[in-house]
């Protein structure tokens, strides 16, 4: 120990006067100084100007490494199984898949549905982008997992300086402090208590001499004891905002489902028990007055009271047992109510009459009203013996569900309100998050998935009025509950317990029916009694696409005026059948039991109102759908006099009117509100394909043939769209591939004449179709518009294009949900729904479609053929600078005319463009490669990627527009279709060059070209759009480097910095436009290839040494010195030309860190932050990257920032924040040069293959690090 602090230790001492500073001065004032620039013997290439890179795949295929095995081998080409198909099955929630039951004659929209349903999910990924920034953020989380049990270290270096800056302050303790006060080891104590202090622990071996070669052995131990290998990881992560290269991970499709409670009735007890009593349960929304479940029906009748109804219900399927229900809730609301309505058999007397036992009888009374309740139990067996198969109405009461949620005080404001709620999160654009999702205030309270079970008895019914029984009065009676002096309170209610349990509904619950009754997993024993998942009915639209088989129908009759009609017509009855034609046994059982009875039936009554000629209805008839439905099918409604008193000569039934409803017409399912007029009569032979609008010869009609009969009829389908718009467009799709004209589409006879107008205009009527169907058939509709894009159809001998009519809609389709669905976007404005169809449902169409017959019977393919082209007002836009005059596509809108065959066109317009590529640039490099003969195109198959590409092209206008904001889907519709193509055509491995034909390739440059132009020209005036459409080309082109021509990849990034660079001299904003430039390299750069794809085996120039040791600021000074001497050394630590085209992409990001870092340029803090952002984002990729770090292969991290870093950040360092810059990126970095054959004298214990000599004369060993 020493009394001063000049007389520390040496190596102390040493250390604390090497700084960094030094050796930056003496870079930037040498080797970094315009006077040295100026003395060397060759100009580069400015930094402003981008270089044009090498050819990549003739340098691959020139220096491929040799047959022996070893890590370089995989540091040169992509590994063979870079791109993988999988078919992933398609998780099925029941027992039994949902599927139709009739196999044979399916209709073409069940097929179709099926298709879409069943098949597997088709994913193509990239293997190893699992390893890139994309989808492994470094990020605050990660970080920490990192530093879990690591040492904290503290080196003499730091506490140096930190005991420089308290000299004077220690100085002054040190003369007053005491010698009691100073702890042991202390500098005061060591001049004091000298004579006092123990002495340190002896170093046994600090004498002893040891061998040079034993030391280093030892030395190169304790640096590898407790190394840790992701040292980058360690830094913190830089903002989440400048991670632009990474993506959300895609949702699979699935079910939309909101948030559930379960209801469970466990009794129901009256004062008096003398006959069954029926319950419904069902939830409504006042607010939006509006039906949001459909019915459950339960029976809490005992064994005795179910015994009268014996003969009616000879079997009992277990599935009507149910006696608990899960609820579906997507809005919950404030103004939810659990309406429960309760049923009793049909007797003779109105609701009041037959309500007056049981509200003032009471069980302790039996014994004074033993003879009445004895007669009302006579009464009772009686009407359940003739009258059994009908009901009547009898009592109803609600329960607020907001007072269950918030008297048990379970409610959970932190978590998310629902399915719908949660998807508003993690937009892009949280200014404009708004979306269908979002609820009020009162709304955001209610949440039904977090509150603690409650058990309820309900003790008042209230009785049914006979005039007040449609839904108006119902919500007119649940908005009066709220009020504190409702006029139902003054009331005299029926007296009733009804014991019901309330609470969220589990994840998995066992023993559950689907809406369609199918067994949902887990279901362990199907003999025990089930719980029903009753179906919603949003109050407001949901967006989700349907993703299983769906087909049911619900008839709702409501009203009905017989006051005109002759004759005894009061008890009435409204029977519903589902018929498959005119005679009275194709009734099909396709109607769902309601409790205690069989599964389904085939006739539905409505419960009667006792002596009224004008009833109102509630009831719900549930049925399927059957898959082959045909023009025959209809609903018959048959209206019965319902005698309650057994009469001699008088029949129980009476029909008294008739009506229908014929299902499909004109190619749809017919829905909506009809009133309906009702025949006196029974409907004559061949009626179920008339309406009963029409007037037919011969029959009677209830007052004069006007609408008497009001019914709803409305669809829960995942196969009919019930909008006319999509209606229309199917429907002539399925007449174009099953070629059944003529086909009579309302007041238009479809032929072939006509065909292709009317497909075109129902087409461009898509735009008017309701958005929330369009999201449901969303996979539906956009495979028809693929299929008519891939496969044309053939209408009377000719092609008929419709690429240009397809592309239309879909831009403006996908346009259209982006606009209206911005709060279910990622932070790039991807819309979830659309990308997780590309990703998993989209294929290219493989089966053909069927060839039409010809009227001689041959097929159309026998006959000469010609192309019905699209007739284009405009053309190519000329200042895309294409390499061809005409297109080679067959919808190709510049020909001048009809080609007669495939072949001429292509080879017409090969002749016409022969003249025009020496003159292009891209042009001119598809000519400098070994191109490959264009193959014949098949007659009627294109190509998706090569229609989009060409149909984007020569978009003008509002589709233009449209394909521009949604720029993402279009791309990444594009990659999957080539990427699929390869995969179908066994083209993955054949010569990059050799997979697409030059036509599509010379489509993608003129593609990227005005896009490009686009982001260079609209940068400063639709700001939101440019950010979107420059992150969507960098994440293409990223996709391209694992499709296509690398080279030709590089060179289209090449032409999107052209364009850039030539705004930057006139932009008024250029920061701007630099943050565009360096997200966009952000981004191309996170490839998981991204250290192959900058070759790093090139022998470029000499290499250099990976880290310089900490010897002494005269070493480091002499290497420096060394490297302005040697001009072959001092190129490799210069953005050079040589080094820009070979490591083209590590040019690029150090290029922009250069121009952003330059001291005399005009970067800002932001452009600072985000080009180290991406260097660090990089080089922590690569540290942590499990392929670079296996000891027998390279370690090549530092190929992310090739040589050239320490010049260009020692010139500008001292100019930022320290926090900004981690301390790894000061070291120079390394390329991986050929290891030596013999042993490194610095490093003589490490093998001599894994020995890197470097250019200075030392050498880094990759085994160790030293």
């Amino acid at each position: 120990m020493t009394s001063t602090a000049s007389e520390r230790r040496a190596f102390a001492h040493k250390i604390n006067r090497t700084v960094a500073a030094d050796i930056r001065k003496q870079v930037s004032r040498d080797y970094g100084s315009p006077q040295l620039t100026k003395k060397r013997p060759h100009q580069p290439l400015p930094l402003t100007e981008v270089v044009e890179p090498v050819d990549f795949e003739e340098y691959v295929s020139s220096h491929a490494p040799g047959v022996e095995p070893g890590p370089l081998r995989e540091l040169t080409e992509f590994p063979q199984d870079d791109l993988e198909l999988l078919h992933q099955d398609k998780e099925c929630i029941t027992l039994e898949p949902p599927l139709p039951e009739e196999e044979d004659s399916l209709d073409s929209r069940v097929r179709d549905a099926l298709a879409v349903y069943t098949d597997d999910w088709l994913i193509i990924q990239r293997k190893y982008q699992r390893y890139s920034t994309t989808y492994t953020p470094h990020n605050s989380e990660r970080q920490r997992e990192r530093q879990r049990g690591l040492v904290k270290q503290t080196f003499e270096l730091d506490e140096a300086a930190a005991a420089e800056r308290q000299d004077d302050q220690d100085d002054a303790k040190r003369r007053s402090v005491s010698l009691d006060d100073t702890p042991r080891g202390s500098w005061a104590s060591s001049i004091f208590d000298l004579k006092n202090s123990s002495p340190d622990v002896l170093l046994p071996s600090v004498l002893e001499r040891t061998a040079a070669e034993d030391m280093d052995h030892r030395n190169t131990e304790a640096r590898l004891q407790g190394r840790h290998n992701d040292l980058l990881g360690l830094y913190p992560p830089p903002d989440e905002d400048e991670a632009v290269e990474r993506c959300s991970v895609i949702e699979v499709p699935k079910e939309h489902c909101g948030q559930r409670i379960m209801v469970k009735c466990l009794s129901l007890k009256f004062e008096i028990e003398i006959e069954p009593i029926f319950g419904t349960l069902a939830l409504y929304d006042v607010k939006e007055k509006k039906k949001i479940s459909e019915n459950f029906y339960f029976d809490l009748n005992s064994d005795q009271m179910k015994g009268l109804l014996k003969p009616h219900t000879p079997h009992t399927a277990i599935s009507t047992l149910a006696r608990s229900a899960i609820f579906s809730i997507t809005y919950p609301s404030a103004d939810i109510f659990l309406v429960i309505k309760l049923e009793k058999v049909l007797q003779q007397g109105d609701i009041g009459e037959c309500c007056e036992p049981y509200m003032v009888m009471k069980e302790s009374d039996s014994s004074k009203h033993k003879e009445k309740l004895e007669k009302l139990r006579l009464q009772a067996e009686q009407s359940c013996s003739r009258l059994g198969r009908f009901r009547m109405p009898f009592a109803w009461t609600a329960i607020h569900l907001l007072n269950i949620v918030s008297s048990v005080g379970g409610l959970d404001r932190s978590d998310p309100d629902s399915d719908s709620e949660r998807k508003g999160h993690g937009t892009w654009n949280d200014r404009k998050k708004k979306g269908f999702e979002r609820m009020s205030v009162g709304d955001d309270m209610c949440n039904f998935a977090t509150f603690r079970p409650a058990t309820l008895t309900v003790t008042n019914f209230f009785k049914q009025e006979g005039d007040r029984l449609s839904d108006e009065d119902l919500y007119k009676y649940l908005a009066d509950m709220r009020r504190p002096s409702s006029v139902l309170r003054r009331l005299r209610p029926v007296t009733a317990q009804l014991k019901i349990d309330i609470s969220p509904a589990p994840d998995s619950p066992h023993y559950c029916l689907s809406p369609e009754l199918l067994h949902v997993k887990p279901y362990p024993d199907l003999r025990v009694r089930p719980t029903k998942d009753v179906l919603e009915f949003p109050a407001r639209y949901v967006y989700t696409p349907h993703t299983t088989y769906r087909n049911l129908l619900y008839v709702y009759p409501q009203s009905l005026n017989f006051s005109s009609r002759q004759g005894s017509v009061r008890n009435i009855a409204v029977k519903a059948q589902f018929m498959a034609g005119e005679d009275p046994s194709q009734a099909l059982p396709v109607i769902f039991g309601k409790s205690s009875c069989a599964e389904y039936v085939r006739e539905a009554y409505s419960p009667i109102i006792y002596h009224n000629k004008s009833p109102e209805f509630y009831e719900e008839i549930k049925m399927k759908i059957p898959a082959n439905l045909t023009d025959n099918h209809h609903l018959l409604f048959t209206f019965y006099h319902i005698s309650c008193q057994p009469k001699q000569n008088t029949p129980l039934e009476t029909p008294v009117g008739y009506t229908w409803i014929p299902l499909m017409q004109h190619g749809r399912l017919r829905t909506g509100s009809f009133s309906l007029p009702v025949s006196v009569e029974k409907p004559p032979p061949s009626y179920s394909v008339l309406t009963p609008d029409v007037q037919l010869p011969g029959m009677k009609w209830v007052d004069n043939h006007k609408g008497v009969f009001n019914v709803e009829v409305t669809a829960a389908s995942s196969v009919h769209t019930q909008d006319p718009h999509l209606d229309k467009f199917f429907t002539l799709v399925y007449v174009l591939e099953e070629y059944s004209f003529p086909f009579r589409l309302k007041d238009v006879i479809i032929t072939e004449a006509n065909m292709e107008g009317e497909l075109k205009a129902s087409m461009a009527a898509l735009r008017g179709a309701l958005l929330d169907t369009c999201v449901r058939f969303l996979h539906q509709l956009l495979n028809k518009l693929i299929q008519l894009i891939v496969y044309p159809p053939v209408i009377a001998g000719q092609i008929v294009n419709l690429g240009r009519t397809s592309f239309e809609a879909m831009s403006l389709f996908v346009n259209q949900i982006h606009k209206n669905l911005e709060g279910n976007q990622d932070q790039h404005g991807r819309n979830n729904l659309l990308a997780s169809y590309i990703h998993y449902c989209f294929r290219l169409p493989t089966a053909e479609p069927t060839v039409p017959p010809t009227a001689g019977g041959q097929q159309s393919y026998e006959m000469p053929m010609q192309y019905a082209t699209l007739s284009r007002a405009t053309a190519r836009p000329s200042s895309l600078h294409l390499a061809r005059s005409k297109s080679i596509s067959n919808s190709n809108p510049d020909l001048a005319s009809t080609p007669v065959s495939p072949d001429e066109e292509v080879q017409r317009i090969i002749g016409s463009k022969a003249n025009d590529r020496s003159n292009n640039r891209m042009s001119a490099f598809l000519d400098s490669v070994a191109l490959f003969t264009v193959p014949t195109r098949q007659i009627t198959k294109k190509l998706l990627h090569e229609e989009l590409a060409l149909q984007w092209v020569v978009s003008t206008s509002t589709v233009r527009e449209a394909a521009l904001q949604q720029a993402w889907f279009f791309f990444q519709l594009m990659t999957k279709s080539m990427a699929h193509h390869l995969f179908l055509t066994s083209k993955l491995d054949v010569a990059r060059r050799q997979r697409f034909p030059d036509r599509f390739v010379d489509d993608i440059a003129a593609l990227v070209c005005a896009i490009s132009a686009d982001i260079a020209g609209r940068y400063h005036k639709d700001v939101e759009l440019v950010e979107r459409l420059n992150s969507s080309l960098a994440f293409f082109l990223n996709d391209l480097l694992s499709l296509m021509d690398r080279g030709f990849v590089f060179n289209l990034i090449r032409t999107y910095y052209k364009q850039i660079a030539n705004k930057l001299h006139t932009a008024q904003n250029p920061s701007s436009l630099n943050a565009l430039r360096m997200d966009f390299t952000r981004i191309v750069c996170s490839h998981e290839h991204y250290v192959i794809l900058n070759l790093p085996c090139s022998t470029l120039s000499p290499p250099a040494s990976p880290s310089p040791s900490t010897s002494s600021t005269t070493s480091q000074g002499s290497a420096f010195s060394s490297m302005v001497q040697d001009q072959g050394v001092a190129t490799m630590f210069e953005l050079s030309v040589p080094f820009r085209q070979q490591h083209f992409l590590s040019g690029l990001l150090l290029t922009e860190l250069s121009l952003i870092l330059d001291p005399d340029g005009e970067g800002v803090f932001f452009l600072h932050k985000k080009a180290i952002s991406a260097v660090h984002s990089l080089l922590c990729s690569h540290d942590a990257d499990p392929r670079y770090t296996d000891p027998q292969t390279p370690r090549l991290r530092g190929a992310a920032m090739p040589q050239p870093t320490p010049t260009m950040l020692t010139q500008t360092v001292a100019t930022l924040s320290v926090s900004l810059l981690p301390w790894r990126l000061l070291a120079p970095p390394y390329r991986m040069p050929k290891p030596t054959r013999s042993p490194c004298p610095q490093c003589p214990g490490a093998s001599p293959a894994l020995c890197l000599p470097s250019a200075a004369g030392l050498c880094w060993c990759v085994s160790c690090g030293c």
